[in-house]
Parts: C-alpha cells; sequence; structure tokens
C-alpha cells in the first residue's frame, strides 16, 4: 500500500512494508553496514542510506518538505508504537555516539524534560520524558528511548516511541537489528545527515489536489 499525503508544508508517504516475516522473527545482530549486509533475500526497501526490511504489520512512513524535497523523518510504525531512524557521517572508528549523548541530555533538560542513561541490547542507550500537549490541547507525558549504533564512517539515531520507548521489547530490537546503512563514498563532515530519498513507487505518484 502506498500512500501520499499533502500539507502545507510535508508530504508523507506511507508503504506497509510487506508480509515476508514477522516483527521477532531475528535475532539482533546489525544494524548492518551495507559492504556486510547478509545477502537474505528479503528485498529490502532502498531509501539510499537506509535500507528496511519488510515486516509484516509494520508501516514505513516517510516526511518530506514540500520545498527542498529534503526528507525530515524515516519512521517504522507498529500498532504499539514507532522507530525514528536517522543517519550521519562519522569519523572512521569513531564513536560519535559517546559525543552526542551529553548534548541529548542537556537538550532535554532545557525543555524541562527527564532523562536517564541505562545499558540496553544494543549499549548505552537514554530513556527521555516530556510533557507535550496532544491533538486535544491537553497535556501529556511524550516518552521516548533513544539508541545509537557507531558504525564504519556512519552513526546511526534510533528513537523508539510510544510502548517501545517504555520498555525494550526484542521484536523491536530486531527492527532495529535488521537495518542496513549506506555510507556511501563521497567526503561528509561528521555529524552531517545521510541522504535519504523517497522510493520510486512514492517520488512517482502525484499528490492529490
Amino acid at each position: 500500500m502506498f500512500r501520499r499525503r499533502k500539507s502545507e508544508e510535508t508530504t508523507e508517504g506511507e508503504v506497509t512494508l510487506g508480509d515476508e516475516s514477522s516483527v521477532g522473527d531475528h535475532t539482533p545482530q546489525g544494524p548492518w553496514d551495507s559492504a556486510e549486509a547478509p545477502d537474505d533475500g528479503r528485498g529490502r526497501v532502498d531509501l539510499g542510506s537506509l535500507r528496511l526490511a519488510p515486516v509484516s504489520g509494520v508501516e514505513l512512513r516517510i516526511q518530506v518538505n514540500d520545498t527542498t524535497q529534503e526528507v525530515q523523518s524515516v519512521l517504522l510504525a507498529a500498532p504499539d508504537g514507532g522507530l525514528e531512524l536517522r543517519a550521519f557521517a562519522a569519523p572512521r572508528h569513531g564513536d560519535l555516539w559517546s559525543e552526542i549523548r551529553p548534548q541529548l541530555v542537556a537538550d532535554v533538560e532545557r525543555r524541562g524534560g527527564t532523562v536517564h542513561e541505562q545499558e540496553g541490547t544494543f549499549g548505552p542507550e537514554l530513556v527521555c520524558r516530556l510533557s507535550a500537549q496532544d491533538e486535544n490541547g491537553r497535556e501529556a507525558q511524550q516518552d521516548s528511548r533513544i539508541v545509537g549504533v557507531n558504525g564504519d564512517r556512519w552513526f546511526l539515531r534510533a528513537t523508539f516511541l510510544g510502548a517501545p520507548a517504555r520498555e525494550a521489547s526484542e521484536q523491536w530490537d530486531a527492527l532495529l537489528a535488521d537495518v542496513v546503512v549506506h555510507r556511501g563514498e563521497g567526503a561528509m563532515p561528521p555529524g552531517d545527515a545521510l541522504p535519504v530519498r523517497l522510493p520510486d513507487e512514492i517520488r512517482n505518484q502525484n499528490p492529490p489536489a
């Protein structure tokens, strides 16, 4: 299923990632560099720097700025929560995650939220809570759990939302472990976002009037 929605600033495309497997079918071993990704024949969706495997019941949501045509976010969404993915350039054999964590902590605290660090499946992770307003203007708590993965000249930041933000699960860990990151050969300053492009199925659609 493909769906393209238009707003004043962004267009969001949605793809249901097929029925090839179920969440939790795979033991966490990744995320993978594209040069080392397993040849498992799972037909990953090619988003340029991110390649995502089909999973039954999980939607790929892509929000694009209509002015710049730049992808603003990539989200894997299921009924109980979501996983936002962003990939960045990093030094070879560097540890960008150790540098970024204090900055994220300071940002959450500056915005009046709470954050604590814990050890997770992929190493140190941040559990955050911020006050926000729901669609009806009522105050609500926004939970997130941020995981960082250092790769070879790339860094992947994964933010769990909803139920997987409050408690880790093997099913959501498996979604993250299946991600493939393609760094490319071009020189980029560490910390710059790696380019993400729309799949052909969404790019070729015409937005509704």
